[in-house]
């Protein structure tokens, strides 16, 4: 999905519901005109009603005036469009249009680009093979909403390039094809000269950006505007309402607060029980926040997590809550809208973030929206619902004479998303719990939200939902977390954070290599996996874990093996994304076969019912708590829940943990697995040895990184022991290093920090400020240099493996280059510009 959209972005049009005209105008004065006359070519050709794009023969141009400019007027939906000019009507007559006016498809060959809004386009006569003076405006959304209405640019330059009037701020659209956050739109001048600018999140003038006066100009009303001199191709990339070049580059990926949290999964049912009723209850869960976080940072008695996931705690008929009766009331068994203000409180005064179950495909049987569209077929919440008057099969019930749809279970009746009175009333509720206060939202079963067809899941329309969903809670709460239950495979995750608006989605394709590479000792499954992650989603925009409420219990499916267990929780808190930790995980509780079983409650001593409660518990607790609980691992230095503090501890002191992007380290042996956390001027290098015989001393080999050559201390960040040195290369990477820790044991894991040996020890080069887009990218990638230099640059490109690939040459500020022939996956591309250098990481992703 991501990809397609990407190729839609740069090789057809962004078409849209509106019909607008454009015209055409080519200057051929210099040129004899064929017999066939003057035609163009594009993909515009089969939106105005032509056969086909690209037939150089259809869409013939003319210059009835006699004045040598051809014109043609065409009707298209608003959109971007590539084009060329032909003197014929066969593609021998195809004019060469200039690199520096137009956009290389990859293969070398270059095509004109035009955006036409809802008032139309009149483009500015160029000459046949010629150029206009062509304005790039890129903008950087990062740390904006964007609106649905899109990104837009205006200006005084607007009538000039064609448009209806200036400062229209619906009329040119800047497009993101990559997800990268960075909106581009080209327009096509037919003179130069000094023009103002700005952008707009949205479609009116009341969104337009607010420029700051250190780069803004006063126009004659007293605003601020952006101003460029088009003395020739223009561009850059500035962030929205501020005077910041901020191009894409290796390091100034964004990252939020859930990416320097760990989160830790509670059922409130099961986590402590103070009234005797045998239920875990709000005033249990607000007694052992301290386990939990007590907010002093110089404590080692608590677990250290820094958010809460609460599944479900609204109303609800049923032990689990998944089937709601009022979205907007407390489950009565775990207190009242009381007790929950003042749980939620109590937590974020220890700085704790707090986000709830959110169940938006279903309600609850005993709703009553379903109850009312149930008893009467002309109910106005009817339609609420998805009725059918005979028996379609699977997933359909009988109530009342009519069938209704509920894909879980006859209790749990599917909401109608295409009813826009349930839609309001569902924004209704995921704003009510947002001004309480709760820092977001994990979804509940989010695929199925809107069925197409016989289609149940992904669809579409799921994705549109998820959009509304995201623009009622950034209303709300810009800095709300929504995370997706999509559990399914990787490449049909990745489109619900890129396309469906959630900021993050649970990555179960992850934790299910996980622990089936534990299992075998093999590293080869795990490190297949972290590299699509890493070619797929946004950088770190991801959830990890290792079991959930749904699976049987990672203890259970390690079979008790407390080595494994530990290198387990090693793994995914080093590695990249947002990690969640479920209740119990970090003193081993067990739990498979039926749902109650992984539900179980929580250890926390040896004393009856696990100290979860005075009264009959809700559900008998497992049958290991004795050795298995809080208080007596707390004991044991060495005990697993130790080790979980230890762990969440390295993170959250580790920047390089939280935010860095991952390399592949490469190691021989197949039981090892390695990989680096980059961020800055350091590193983290993770190294384990999955198997269970010792891996001995392992040579590591990093191919290259972002990292400036020299010399690095190296120091395990788990046992603080001193690891020696390493001397990176210049292209920052090392090779056949060997730790000085000894051997690497069976289960065991090193966390390697690399910092500079001391402050002259690193030799950075000097920096070359270059920019390149799109990234990811599919076939082209345009390469910029802050200015052209007085000799050529040099530009080197390495896979993961260190492997030189490309070397060219080129000179002036502006490169293309073709990546349409390269595999899927991450390079570096190295520019050497007289003494100033720079490396960058590049995706390719087709």
């Amino acid at each position: 999905m991501k990809h397609f959209f990407l190729l839609a972005g740069l090789l057809c049009a962004s078409l849209s519901s509106f019909a607008a005209q454009l015209t055409f105008r080519v200057d051929m004065s210099g040129q004899t005109v064929a017999a066939a006359g003057v035609h163009v070519a594009g993909t515009f050709q089969a939106a105005a009603g032509y056969t086909g794009d690209w037939n150089p023969a259809t869409t013939l141009l003319t210059d009835p005036d006699n004045d040598r400019i051809y014109e043609l007027t065409v009707t298209v939906p608003a959109g971007t469009y590539l084009y060329k000019f032909v003197n014929g009507s066969a593609w021998a007559g195809a004019e060469i249009v200039p690199a520096a006016c137009g956009l290389d498809d990859g293969g070398g060959n270059v095509n004109r680009q035009a955006t036409v809004g809802t008032a139309g386009l009149r483009l500015p006569a160029v000459g046949f093979g010629g150029c206009l003076t062509e304005l790039i405006f890129r903008v950087n959304m990062r740390g904006q909403t964007v609106s649905r209405a899109g990104v837009h640019v205006m200006g005084n330059f607007q009538t000039l390039a064609g448009y209806a009037t200036n400062w229209d701020p619906i009329s040119i659209a800047l497009t993101d094809t990559n997800g990268d956050e960075i909106y581009e739109a080209r327009v096509g001048m037919p003179a130069t000269g000094r023009f103002q600018y700005k952008f707009v999140n949205g479609n009116t003038l009341a969104a337009a950006e607010v420029v700051p006066a250190a780069c803004g100009v006063v126009d004659g009303t007293g605003n601020l505007n952006r101003v460029l001199d088009a003395t020739a191709t223009t561009t850059a990339t500035l962030c929205f309402g501020t005077c910041t070049n901020c191009g894409p580059s290796l390091t100034t990926y964004t990252t939020h607060w859930w990416n320097d949290a760990v989160f830790y999964e509670v059922f409130v049912r099961s986590f402590y029980d103070t009234n005797a009723d045998g239920q875990g209850d709000f005033a249990g869960l607000t007694a052992k926040l301290d386990y939990l976080n007590d907010g002093n940072p110089a404590t080692t008695t608590d677990l250290g997590v820094t958010a809460l996931w609460l599944m479900p705690m609204m109303d609800s008929p049923s032990y689990h809550g998944y089937d709601v009766t009022n979205y907007k009331a407390t489950e009565p068994d775990y207190g009242t809208m009381a007790g929950f203000e003042a749980f939620l409180a109590a937590a974020h005064a220890r700085g704790i973030k707090v986000i709830i179950d959110l169940v938006l495909n279903h309600s609850s049987s005993q709703h009553p929206w379903f109850q009312q569209a149930a008893g009467s077929t002309t109910s106005s919440y009817r339609d609420w619902y998805r009725w059918s008057a005979t028996n379609p099969g699977a997933g359909w019930y009988l109530r009342n004479g009519s069938y209704y749809y509920g894909y879980f279970w006859s209790e749990m009746p599917d909401l109608n998303w295409r009813n826009p009175q349930m839609k309001a009333a569902m924004w209704d509720a995921t704003r009510f719990w947002l001004k309480k206060g709760v820092d977001g939202y994990r979804l509940d079963a989010v695929k199925f939200l809107v069925e197409d067809g016989a289609v149940i899941e992904n669809t579409p329309g799921t994705l549109d939902v998820l959009k509304e969903f995201r623009d009622s809670v950034r209303a709300v709460s810009p800095n709300a977390f929504t995370v997706g239950e999509a559990w399914t495979n990787t490449e049909a995750v990745v489109p619900y954070v890129l396309d469906g608006g959630l900021d993050a989605c649970f990555e179960f394709d992850l934790a299910t290599t996980m622990i089936g590479s534990l299992t075998t000792g093999n590293a080869a499954g795990l490190r297949t996996q972290l590299t699509l992650i890493d070619s797929n989603y946004p950088r770190l925009q991801y959830a990890t874990f290792l079991t959930n409420h749904d699976q049987n219990r990672i203890m259970s499916q390690l079979g008790g093996n407390m080595a494994r267990m530990k290198q387990a929780a090693a793994l995914y808190l080093t590695m990249p994304g947002v990690p969640f930790l479920y209740y119990g995980e970090e003193v081993g509780m067990l739990g498979t076969g039926a749902d109650e079983e992984k539900r179980k409650p929580m250890q926390w001593t040896a004393g009856p019912n696990a100290g979860f409660s005075t009264g009959t518990p809700w559900r008998a607790p497992n049958s290991n708590y004795a050795q298995f609980n809080v208080a007596t691992m707390q004991a044991d230095p060495a005990s697993l829940l130790n080790h979980y503090k230890k762990l969440i501890g390295m993170r959250t002191a580790q920047p390089v943990l939280r935010k860095g992007y991952m390399l592949p380290v490469s190691t021989p042996g197949a039981s090892v697995l390695s990989y680096a956390r980059v961020f800055g001027a350091e590193a983290a290098v993770v190294v384990a040895n999955l198997g269970s015989g010792s891996a001995g001393a392992p040579a590591l080999s990093l191919a290259v990184s972002s990292l400036p050559a020299g010399v690095y201390q190296a120091t395990d960040l788990y046992s603080g022991q001193v690891a020696g040195q390493v001397t990176l290369d210049g292209q920052g990477g090392f090779s056949g290093w060997i730790p000085a820790l000894g051997a690497l044991g069976a289960n065991q894991t090193w966390v390697l920090h690399l910092t500079p040996a001391s402050p002259t020890a690193v030799r950075p080069a000097n920096q070359l400020a270059f920019s390149f887009y799109p990234n990811p990218a599919t076939t082209q990638v345009q390469l910029e240099l802050p200015e052209a230099g007085a000799t050529p640059a040099q530009l080197t490109v390495y896979d993961l493996t260190g492997r030189l690939l490309h070397t060219r040459t080129f000179t002036g500020r502006r490169h293309t280059l073709d990546t349409s022939g390269w595999a899927n996956g991450t390079y570096f591309l190295r520019i050497q510009a007289g003494n100033a250098s720079s490396v960058q990481r590049l995706v390719v992703a087709h």
